[in-house]
């Protein structure tokens, strides 16, 4: 008898994992606070990128550098700037922003368009 075939499990490509995103608190005051975001590519190289994430209550941002904002609601997304859109397979970039509000911890979501 023939052995058994076995097909090897097929992995579907991941879909929106195209980067993945981090964010720390690096300081903050009474009534504020500033962050980071590490967005680091995956297999393969980025092109742009956006980072979406939740507001919490009485969050409100005030100034992003080395990205591009933009809220609808407690959405808020940042868009990379012009000069770091491109990111190498397994690189990584940064944006940092100022907050008025709690820090909290938010739940990030990295797309590449």
């Amino acid at each position: 008898d023939p052995p058994p075939t076995t097909t090897p499990p097929t992995t579907p490509p991941p879909t929106g994992g195209a980067c993945t995103a981090t964010y720390r608190t690096t300081t903050s005051w009474s009534g504020g606070f500033q962050a980071e975001v590490t967005v680091t590519a995956g297999a393969a190289p980025l092109n742009g990128w956006s980072v979406r994430w939740t507001l919490a209550g009485g969050q409100s941002i005030g100034q992003v550098w080395s990205g591009t904002l933009s809220t609808s609601g407690s959405t808020a997304t940042v868009r990379n700037a012009e000069y770091n859109g491109s990111v190498p397979a397994s690189g990584s970039t940064t944006f940092g922003f100022v907050a008025n509000g709690s820090p909290s911890t938010p739940s990030l979501t990295c797309t590449s368009p």
